[in-house]
């Protein structure tokens, strides 16, 4: 009984997720979904981001969270739009929540949006929220095991920037074969190593992101 109770609720899902879609697709947004597991470095991400796109790209953003609005103060700070979703318990965001989100957003001249999704390596990649993409974080301090073990998210996701790559010497990651295994099952998946602390690999990510959205807009 309980298969069909899960493809029921995938399906809603779906279709509130195309409907985001649609919304993203009239005011010309480009939305990506960003993943990773606890503390992998999303929001650092996104203010790394924010700062190298500022007065070129005009973005917002939804934070997901169990609790708190810690995330959505960071990014407000940096004098972007966020809106925070606590999902009181949730493992993942969906597409729900991402409409009733939308609302508090002035979309008007918005060209990125990013949802920081909730700390999972398993259930948000199962949610579609209605993004072009979907990008995942994974820090080498999580291991280079992690590909093979939760194969759904990097299986679906366009983009995987492996992070913290500073905290290599202190650690037993090796990243050939995250990036082996990441081919494995997505032989299309763009790889960057990156570190938030220090800035390396950053240009390479911010050169893919910029690409996309241009490319979204037809310019």
């Amino acid at each position: 009984m309980k298969i069909p109770v899960v493809r029921n609720i995938l399906q809603a899902n779906d279709r509130l997720a195309d409907a985001n879609r649609k919304v993203f697709d009239g005011a010309g947004i480009f939305a990506i979904n960003l993943m990773s597991s606890p503390g992998a470095g999303k929001t650092s991400l996104l203010e790394k981001t924010i700062d190298a796109l500022a007065g070129r790209i005009k973005m917002a953003v939804i934070e997901g969270d169990l609790q708190s609005d810690f995330d959505a103060e960071r990014i407000q700070r940096k004098g972007v739009q966020a809106v925070q979703i606590n999902t009181e318990g949730g493992c993942h965001l969906d597409g729900n929540m991402i409409q009733m989100a939308l609302e508090a957003l002035e979309l008007r001249d918005v060209e990125l949006l990013v949802i920081e999704n909730v700390g999972n390596l398993v259930c948000p990649a199962e949610f579609n929220l209605g993004e072009h993409e979907k990008v995942m974080i994974l820090s080498v301090t999580e291991g280079h095991d992690k590909p093979l073990k939760y194969p759904l998210m990097f299986q679906l996701c366009s983009a995987l920037l492996i992070n913290k790559i500073d905290l290599l010497p202190y650690t037993d990651c090796d990243i050939d074969v995250i990036r082996s295994s990441a081919r494995q099952l997505n032989a299309n998946q763009a790889i960057f190593e990156i570190s938030c602390r220090t800035g390396d690999g950053l240009p390479e990510w911010l050169d893919w992101l910029e690409a996309k959205v241009r490319s979204s807009r037809g310019k």
